[in-house]
């Protein structure tokens, strides 16, 4: 069981949030979308938000500051989540404007509203489920695309909170977080892409 929760804590690491929502968004719309928008968002996000990350946390690794992937401690995780806010700034200023898709760019609006949320209560020495945020920020962000397209996607809408369940499940049975930080986590996630929904809606 361990073995379980561990390897659904390393496919549903929230490094891969940014780039999970903008598959979605390509798979799910019904706008004409030719592959040069597609891969001018796609694999620019995908450097920035995975790739880049990676190597920032291997280097972040050999000067000490951070001791696992998971970011365990409460000052692990502020420079990680420094950087995952510049480096969502540079997508909203640099590589979405290029292909401008209203509904991606307030997705990743509501994602560096997250990342400020759980950046801010790290100074009350909070740590925040990320995994509860990136999970429930997918969740809703799928309810969001499914009303604005108007398009059933009840099955995937269905397995995304089954598996939202199963990652929060994990993180408490392997003790990495508490039921308020869970809770908190989820709320983040859910709030960040609810409050910006009404601008493209």
């Amino acid at each position: 069981m361990k073995l379980f929760f561990q390897t659904i804590s390393y496919i549903f690491h929230p490094i891969f949030v940014p780039i999970a929502g903008t598959a979605a968004y390509f798979l799910t719309t019904p706008k004409y979308s030719p592959l040069e928008i597609q891969s001018g968002n796609i694999l620019p996000i995908f450097i920035l938000t995975v790739i880049i990350p990676i190597i920032t946390f291997l280097i972040l690794k050999n000067l000490g500051v951070t001791n696992s992937i998971f970011l365990n401690s409460v000052n692990e995780r502020r420079y990680p989540l420094f950087i995952h806010i510049i480096l969502l700034g540079l997508i909203l200023f640099k590589v979405i404007p290029n292909n401008y898709i209203a509904e991606l760019y307030y997705y990743f609006v509501g994602l560096m509203g997250a990342a400020f949320a759980c950046l801010l209560l790290i100074y009350f020495n909070f740590k925040t489920s990320l995994h509860a945020v990136g999970t429930a920020g997918i969740l809703m962000y799928l309810i969001n695309l499914s009303i604005h397209f108007e398009i059933n996607i009840i099955i995937a809408i269905g397995l995304m909170t089954l598996m939202t369940g199963i990652v929060v499940s994990a993180r408490l049975y392997l003790k990495a977080h508490s039921k308020l930080e869970i809770i908190v986590g989820l709320l983040i996630g859910l709030l960040s892409q609810l409050l910006t929904v009404k601008f493209w809606l």
